[in-house]
């Protein structure tokens, strides 16, 4: 089947065609067997209480037990199908979901929400729950009202007015709480995103006596949520009320004109109680989806979020694989800022680097460092210009093998719950021990992983909680020169050092060059710039200097002179390093 490009959402579901199908067809098989107990009862009670036949009781009884039998067997292989269906949907999208929540992460939008995994959830749960055989048995509403005709046409009138009145109860059960339960949606995604920052944030919170007054902003959210629940909730409930009273006032309605029929000889008493049977199996697919609408309507919002979410987040697309990079750095007229947005916050950058130099990237704050740093690495893309690493732009190249290609050290170090040595190794399961005490020995941070209580195999908790600043930094260093890649990006990399760190860090520039890397340093510090080759200055996003170390260093504390095509522009005296 061919992929629908609008959503993978639903070329998902189209990937389970075949499944969806074999269910269409035992609900078939389901509902044909239904009509045996309504049948069997009418046999009864016409012909085996007038006849006194036991053989036939018998052999109707045996009969009956053998196809409930089978039909029991249906249902049962329908709703294993019906959950290995929501399982193949989640496996199909999962990684997709989680790839788009990253990318959206990236953008600075909604980092700390999980709703997409929650949507992929709800969309599973549905799909494996009894809310798919509903909407199958639902069709058969029309069929089970037919076999009543056939009993008699009042009985059928009765059936489809009543039918028709739950169908109407479902519909304006939809109308009344979409928007309540949508508002309570947001307001709980709201609630969890204020949540996950007071966790991240604790500690400050504790000690500036701001707990108070989040507590009473998610409060504020989380009420509201709460309360939109809640009239949903009163909403349905009155339906669902008034949908099972509706029901049995119709069975006993259609009891009562069969009555009328039996004593006025239109039918017999076996027809009676049939139609009853019949009704009531007619009704039972609409109460269920009734029942049900919650769970539906919930299903419905994730799949338009998570087709939304997929549609603005598509995958990368495969691509030839490449030779490593090994020569040159280029930075070609290039203008940058966040994902989706108008104005650059980088513009006019102009530069190359060769192998085996190091750049120091120096200037007051919200100069654009760290933007730069963020464009080097490919997180974020040039809105005009082109970055290449070896003549090739960035964005043909494969994520996965420009990441083996980059090492990235970011300001606020993130490591991830697990062994010292799976943060060195960047989570890669298939990591060569010595590859990993390697990156240590490189980013001298070897002998402190040693004095852990396990070394390498010591677990440091979620984000590196278990650790100082200075060690999760240390250990950001070394995975960001795992697996020897060409270019290393280092964003304030000795914010958290002391000296020893500082020394080590240094050392590690100096290692990076001898192998013929290229290494470039956002710095505040004077320390961070000591092992560069050359100094780029940028200010209010733009390229201020660009050149060897001592002539741009000069530049700062005396005017140069101009000169047409001169590397080295006149820079303010108070431009930092």
């Amino acid at each position: 089947m061919k992929a629908d490009k609008r959503s993978e959402v639903r070329a998902a579901l189209g990937a389970c065609t075949s499944g969806l199908t074999m269910t269409g067809l035992f609900s078939l098989v389901i509902n044909l067997l239904m009509l045996v107990s309504p049948l069997y009862m009418m046999q009864i009670y016409d012909r085996v209480l007038t006849s006194h036949s036991e053989e036939t009781l018998i052999a109707l009884t045996v009969l009956v037990f053998g196809l409930l039998g089978v039909m029991g067997l249906l249902e049962l292989i329908r709703s294993r199908i019906l959950v290995r269906i929501g399982a193949r949907i989640e496996r199909r999208l999962d990684g997709r979901v989680f790839e788009s929540l990253v990318s959206r992460s990236i953008e600075g939008r909604e980092s700390n929400d999980d709703q997409p995994l929650r949507d992929l959830r709800a969309l599973r749960e549905f799909l494996s729950g009894p809310g798919p055989s509903a909407f199958f048995d639902s069709p058969w509403v029309p069929i089970y009202i037919g076999v009543i005709y056939l009993l008699h046409p009042l009985l059928a009138l009765v059936a489809a007015v009543g039918a028709l009145f739950l169908f109407c109860v479902a519909l304006l059960n939809d109308l009344i709480t979409r928007r309540p339960l949508g508002r309570a949606g947001q307001r709980y995604s709201e609630s969890g995103v204020m949540a996950a920052a007071g966790q991240r944030n604790a500690e400050v919170l504790r000690a500036m006596g701001m707990l108070d007054g989040l507590r009473r902003r998610w409060l504020m959210r989380q009420r509201d949520g709460l309360n939109h629940q809640a009239r949903a909730s009163d909403r349905a409930g009155l339906l669902t009320a008034t949908s099972k009273t509706s029901r049995l006032m119709l069975q006993t309605a259609i009891l009562g004109a069969g009555a009328a029929l039996v004593i006025q000889g239109e039918i017999t008493p076996g027809a009676m109680i049939a139609a009853s049977i019949i009704l009531g199996r007619a009704l039972a697919p609409v109460e269920q989806t009734i029942g049900q609408w919650r769970g539906f309507v919930a299903a419905r919002a994730a799949y338009g979020r998570l087709a939304a979410l997929l549609r603005d987040h598509p995958g990368n697309p495969p691509r030839m694989a490449l030779p490593r990079a090994k020569t040159t750095l280029e930075i070609d007229h290039v203008s940058a800022g966040p994902p989706g947005a108008r104005r650059p916050l980088v513009t006019g950058l102009n530069f190359s680097l060769a192998a085996g130099e190091a750049l120091a990237v120096i200037g007051p704050s919200a100069a654009g460092k760290s933007t730069l740093a963020r464009l080097l690495v490919g997180v974020w893309q040039s809105q005009n210009g082109a970055l290449r690493l070896d003549g090739v732009a960035l964005e043909q190249w494969d994520a996965t093998d420009l990441g083996a290609q980059v090492g990235y050290l970011p300001q606020d170090v993130e490591l991830f719950d697990g062994t010292v040595a799976e943060n060195i190794a960047r989570l890669d399961e298939d990591a060569e021990p010595d590859a990993v005490v390697e990156a240590a020995r490189l980013a001298g941070c070897h002998g402190m992983i040693l004095d852990l209580p396990e070394g390498y195999n010591t677990l440091i908790g979620e984000g590196g909680s278990k650790l100082s600043g200075g060690q999760r930094q240390r250990l950001g260093l070394a995975r960001a020169v795992y697996g020897d890649p060409f270019l290393v990006v280092l964003d304030e990399p000795n914010a958290n050092l002391d000296a020893d760190g500082d020394r080590a860090l240094a050392d590690a520039i100096q290692e990076l060059k001898q192998r013929g890397r290229i290494v470039v340093v956002m710095a505040h510090r004077p320390s961070a710039i000591e092992a560069a080759d050359r100094v780029l200055v940028l200010r209010n996003g733009r390229q201020q200097a660009f050149g060897p170390k001592d002539e741009v260093l000069a530049a700062t504390t005396r005017p140069l002179p101009s000169k047409p095509g001169a590397k080295v522009a006149t820079l303010p005296r108070r431009t930092q390093a």
